[in-house]
Protein backbone atom coordinates (compact mmCIF):
# COMPACT_ATOMS: atom_id res chain seq x y z
CA UNK A 1 0.00 0.00 0.00
CA UNK A 2 1.32 3.45 -0.90
CA UNK A 3 1.65 6.23 1.66
CA UNK A 4 -1.17 8.22 0.02
CA UNK A 5 -3.49 5.19 0.00
CA UNK A 6 -2.86 4.67 3.70
CA UNK A 7 -3.50 8.33 4.43
CA UNK A 8 -6.78 8.23 2.55
CA UNK A 9 -7.89 5.09 4.41
CA UNK A 10 -7.05 6.61 7.79
CA UNK A 11 -9.01 9.77 7.05
CA UNK A 12 -12.06 7.95 5.68
CA UNK A 13 -12.14 5.60 8.66
CA UNK A 14 -12.21 8.58 11.01
CA UNK A 15 -15.33 9.83 9.22
CA UNK A 16 -16.89 6.35 8.92
CA UNK A 17 -16.13 5.37 12.52
CA UNK A 18 -19.57 3.97 13.35
CA UNK A 19 -19.92 0.15 13.10
CA UNK A 20 -22.88 0.60 10.73
CA UNK A 21 -20.51 2.09 8.11
CA UNK A 22 -22.95 4.98 7.75
CA UNK A 23 -22.44 8.64 8.60
CA UNK A 24 -24.56 11.49 9.91
CA UNK A 25 -22.52 14.60 9.25
CA UNK A 26 -23.41 18.28 9.50
CA UNK A 27 -22.74 21.02 6.93
CA UNK A 28 -22.18 24.68 7.74
CA UNK A 29 -20.38 25.48 4.47
CA UNK A 30 -23.09 27.83 3.25
CA UNK A 31 -21.53 31.07 2.06
CA UNK A 32 -22.48 32.55 -1.30
CA UNK A 33 -25.75 30.58 -1.08
CA UNK A 34 -27.13 33.22 1.29
CA UNK A 35 -26.06 36.68 0.05
CA UNK A 36 -29.26 38.05 1.61
CA UNK A 37 -31.15 36.70 4.61
CA UNK A 38 -28.51 34.61 6.38
CA UNK A 39 -30.35 31.94 8.43
CA UNK A 40 -30.31 32.49 12.17
CA UNK A 41 -28.46 29.22 12.79
CA UNK A 42 -25.50 30.42 10.69
CA UNK A 43 -25.15 33.94 12.10
CA UNK A 44 -23.02 33.04 15.13
CA UNK A 45 -20.74 30.38 13.69
CA UNK A 46 -18.48 29.88 16.75
CA UNK A 47 -21.54 29.18 18.90
CA UNK A 48 -23.13 26.95 16.27
CA UNK A 49 -19.92 24.95 15.80
CA UNK A 50 -19.64 24.45 19.56
CA UNK A 51 -23.19 23.08 19.67
CA UNK A 52 -22.62 20.83 16.65
CA UNK A 53 -19.40 19.46 18.18
CA UNK A 54 -21.32 18.74 21.38
CA UNK A 55 -23.64 16.50 19.36
CA UNK A 56 -20.66 14.52 17.99
CA UNK A 57 -21.68 14.06 14.35
CA UNK A 58 -19.62 11.85 12.05
CA UNK A 59 -18.00 15.01 10.63
CA UNK A 60 -18.56 18.73 10.14
CA UNK A 61 -18.22 20.27 6.68
CA UNK A 62 -17.14 23.92 6.79
CA UNK A 63 -15.24 26.59 4.93
CA UNK A 64 -11.53 27.21 5.51
CA UNK A 65 -11.95 30.32 7.63
CA UNK A 66 -14.48 28.72 9.95
CA UNK A 67 -12.10 25.82 10.54
CA UNK A 68 -9.10 28.06 11.19
CA UNK A 69 -10.96 30.25 13.68
CA UNK A 70 -13.25 27.77 15.40
CA UNK A 71 -11.91 24.20 15.27
CA UNK A 72 -8.84 24.42 17.52
CA UNK A 73 -10.83 23.63 20.66
CA UNK A 74 -12.47 20.67 18.91
CA UNK A 75 -9.32 19.31 17.28
CA UNK A 76 -9.20 15.53 17.42
CA UNK A 77 -12.72 15.32 18.83
CA UNK A 78 -14.81 15.65 15.65
CA UNK A 79 -13.62 14.91 12.09
CA UNK A 80 -13.92 17.89 9.78
CA UNK A 81 -14.14 18.39 6.03
CA UNK A 82 -13.15 21.63 4.31
CA UNK A 83 -15.38 22.91 1.53
CA UNK A 84 -13.33 24.32 -1.32
CA UNK A 85 -16.02 26.00 -3.38
CA UNK A 86 -18.53 28.82 -3.02
CA UNK A 87 -21.13 28.33 -5.74
CA UNK A 88 -24.67 29.45 -6.58
CA UNK A 89 -27.34 27.53 -8.44
CA UNK A 90 -27.63 30.35 -10.99
CA UNK A 91 -23.92 29.86 -11.82
CA UNK A 92 -23.20 33.51 -11.08
CA UNK A 93 -20.16 32.50 -9.06
CA UNK A 94 -17.80 29.56 -8.73
CA UNK A 95 -14.98 30.45 -6.33
CA UNK A 96 -12.34 28.04 -5.05
CA UNK A 97 -11.20 29.50 -1.73
CA UNK A 98 -9.11 26.62 -0.32
CA UNK A 99 -6.28 24.67 -1.91
CA UNK A 100 -5.53 20.98 -1.48
CA UNK A 101 -2.21 21.66 0.29
CA UNK A 102 -3.91 24.09 2.68
CA UNK A 103 -6.58 21.54 3.55
CA UNK A 104 -3.99 18.85 4.22
CA UNK A 105 -1.92 21.24 6.36
CA UNK A 106 -5.02 22.03 8.46
CA UNK A 107 -5.41 18.35 9.31
CA UNK A 108 -8.80 18.02 7.62
CA UNK A 109 -10.16 14.54 6.95
CA UNK A 110 -11.38 15.34 3.42
CA UNK A 111 -11.94 18.12 0.92
CA UNK A 112 -15.43 18.86 -0.41
CA UNK A 113 -15.97 20.28 -3.90
CA UNK A 114 -19.41 21.70 -4.66
CA UNK A 115 -20.42 21.84 -8.32
CA UNK A 116 -23.65 22.43 -10.20
CA UNK A 117 -24.29 20.52 -13.42
CA UNK A 118 -26.72 20.51 -16.33
CA UNK A 119 -26.09 24.23 -16.75
CA UNK A 120 -23.93 26.36 -19.05
CA UNK A 121 -20.88 26.09 -16.77
CA UNK A 122 -21.00 22.30 -16.36
CA UNK A 123 -17.83 21.46 -18.31
CA UNK A 124 -15.64 23.93 -16.41
CA UNK A 125 -16.89 22.78 -13.03
CA UNK A 126 -16.40 19.08 -13.84
CA UNK A 127 -12.90 19.85 -15.10
CA UNK A 128 -12.14 21.61 -11.81
CA UNK A 129 -13.34 18.58 -9.83
CA UNK A 130 -11.09 16.31 -11.88
CA UNK A 131 -8.09 18.55 -11.15
CA UNK A 132 -8.78 18.48 -7.40
CA UNK A 133 -8.94 14.67 -7.50
CA UNK A 134 -5.52 14.56 -9.19
CA UNK A 135 -3.96 16.92 -6.65
CA UNK A 136 -5.56 15.31 -3.60
CA UNK A 137 -4.42 11.82 -4.59
CA UNK A 138 -0.80 12.82 -3.99
CA UNK A 139 -1.59 13.66 -0.36
CA UNK A 140 -3.97 10.84 0.52
CA UNK A 141 -6.81 13.36 0.91
CA UNK A 142 -10.31 12.02 0.18
CA UNK A 143 -12.40 14.08 -2.25
CA UNK A 144 -16.13 14.43 -1.61
CA UNK A 145 -17.97 16.28 -4.38
CA UNK A 146 -21.33 17.87 -3.60
CA UNK A 147 -22.98 17.53 -7.00
CA UNK A 148 -26.22 19.41 -7.61
CA UNK A 149 -28.08 18.93 -10.90
CA UNK A 150 -30.03 21.95 -12.06
CA UNK A 151 -33.66 22.05 -13.02
CA UNK A 152 -35.31 25.13 -14.48
CA UNK A 153 -38.64 26.66 -13.57
CA UNK A 154 -40.14 29.48 -15.58
CA UNK A 155 -40.87 31.67 -12.55
CA UNK A 156 -37.95 30.96 -10.22
CA UNK A 157 -35.18 30.12 -12.71
CA UNK A 158 -32.55 27.47 -11.92
CA UNK A 159 -33.25 25.19 -8.97
CA UNK A 160 -31.65 22.02 -7.65
CA UNK A 161 -33.34 18.96 -9.16
CA UNK A 162 -33.98 15.76 -7.23
CA UNK A 163 -35.35 13.74 -10.13
CA UNK A 164 -33.95 10.21 -10.18
CA UNK A 165 -32.48 10.61 -13.67
CA UNK A 166 -30.72 13.86 -12.77
CA UNK A 167 -29.37 12.41 -9.52
CA UNK A 168 -28.13 9.31 -11.36
CA UNK A 169 -26.32 11.53 -13.86
CA UNK A 170 -24.71 13.42 -10.97
CA UNK A 171 -23.53 10.19 -9.36
CA UNK A 172 -22.11 8.99 -12.67
CA UNK A 173 -20.04 12.15 -12.96
CA UNK A 174 -18.61 11.55 -9.49
CA UNK A 175 -17.74 7.95 -10.37
CA UNK A 176 -16.00 8.88 -13.61
CA UNK A 177 -13.97 11.66 -11.99
CA UNK A 178 -12.53 9.17 -9.49
CA UNK A 179 -13.88 10.62 -6.24
CA UNK A 180 -14.05 8.80 -2.91
CA UNK A 181 -17.55 9.64 -1.65
CA UNK A 182 -20.43 11.35 -3.47
CA UNK A 183 -22.99 13.73 -2.00
CA UNK A 184 -26.11 14.34 -4.09
CA UNK A 185 -29.72 15.40 -3.49
CA UNK A 186 -32.07 12.73 -2.18
CA UNK A 187 -34.68 11.66 -4.72
CA UNK A 188 -37.30 11.60 -1.98
CA UNK A 189 -37.91 7.89 -1.61
CA UNK A 190 -35.88 4.82 -0.72
CA UNK A 191 -36.71 2.82 -3.85
CA UNK A 192 -35.55 5.27 -6.51
CA UNK A 193 -32.47 6.29 -4.53
CA UNK A 194 -31.70 2.67 -3.73
CA UNK A 195 -31.65 1.84 -7.44
CA UNK A 196 -28.91 4.47 -7.85
CA UNK A 197 -26.97 3.29 -4.79
CA UNK A 198 -26.90 -0.30 -6.04
CA UNK A 199 -25.37 0.78 -9.36
CA UNK A 200 -22.62 2.85 -7.76
CA UNK A 201 -19.21 1.43 -6.71
CA UNK A 202 -18.59 4.57 -4.60
CA UNK A 203 -20.39 5.32 -1.29
CA UNK A 204 -23.20 7.87 -1.67
CA UNK A 205 -24.55 10.25 0.95
CA UNK A 206 -27.56 12.47 0.60
CA UNK A 207 -27.79 16.21 0.98
CA UNK A 208 -30.01 17.23 3.87
CA UNK A 209 -32.53 18.88 1.59
CA UNK A 210 -34.95 21.74 2.30
CA UNK A 211 -35.78 22.69 5.89
CA UNK A 212 -38.37 20.32 7.32
CA UNK A 213 -41.21 21.78 9.36
CA UNK A 214 -40.45 19.50 12.29
CA UNK A 215 -37.57 17.36 13.49
CA UNK A 216 -39.83 14.32 13.17
CA UNK A 217 -40.11 15.02 9.44
CA UNK A 218 -36.32 15.18 9.18
CA UNK A 219 -36.04 11.89 11.07
CA UNK A 220 -38.52 10.27 8.69
CA UNK A 221 -36.37 11.40 5.75
CA UNK A 222 -33.25 9.92 7.36
CA UNK A 223 -35.08 6.61 7.81
CA UNK A 224 -35.81 6.59 4.07
CA UNK A 225 -32.12 7.23 3.38
CA UNK A 226 -31.18 4.23 5.54
CA UNK A 227 -33.71 2.05 3.69
CA UNK A 228 -32.11 3.01 0.38
CA UNK A 229 -28.77 1.53 1.41
CA UNK A 230 -26.98 4.87 1.15
CA UNK A 231 -23.84 5.53 3.17
CA UNK A 232 -25.51 8.30 5.14
CA UNK A 233 -26.51 11.93 4.99
CA UNK A 234 -24.97 15.36 5.41
CA UNK A 235 -27.50 17.64 7.05
CA UNK A 236 -27.49 21.42 7.34
CA UNK A 237 -30.64 23.39 8.07
CA UNK A 238 -32.35 20.31 9.50
CA UNK A 239 -29.79 20.47 12.31
CA UNK A 240 -28.84 24.13 12.87
CA UNK A 241 -32.33 25.20 11.82
CA UNK A 242 -33.72 23.82 15.09
CA UNK A 243 -33.20 25.46 18.49
CA UNK A 244 -31.56 22.49 20.23
CA UNK A 245 -28.73 21.48 17.90
CA UNK A 246 -27.18 18.69 20.03
CA UNK A 247 -30.61 17.10 20.50
CA UNK A 248 -31.34 17.29 16.76
CA UNK A 249 -28.03 15.59 15.98
CA UNK A 250 -28.64 12.92 18.62
CA UNK A 251 -32.08 12.05 17.29
CA UNK A 252 -30.92 12.02 13.66
CA UNK A 253 -27.97 9.80 14.59
CA UNK A 254 -30.32 7.42 16.36
CA UNK A 255 -32.35 7.11 13.14
CA UNK A 256 -29.29 6.79 10.92
CA UNK A 257 -27.53 4.18 13.04
CA UNK A 258 -30.56 2.07 13.94
CA UNK A 259 -30.13 -1.63 13.13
Amino acid sequence: MSASSLGKSVRLKRIFSHPSNRILSVAIDHLMNYPIGMPEGLRNLPQTIDKIAEGRPSAITMNKGSALHCMVKHAGKVPFIVQQIAVRADESCFIDHAGVEEVVAMGADAIAVSIVIKGKDEARQIRHLAQVVREAEQYGLPVIPHIYPLGFEEKSGPTVSNSAEDVFYSVRIGIEMGVDLIKVPFTGDAKSFGDIVRMCPVPIVTAGGPKCNTLDEAIAMIKEVVKSGAAGSTVGRNVWGFPNIPDAIGRLKQAMFAD
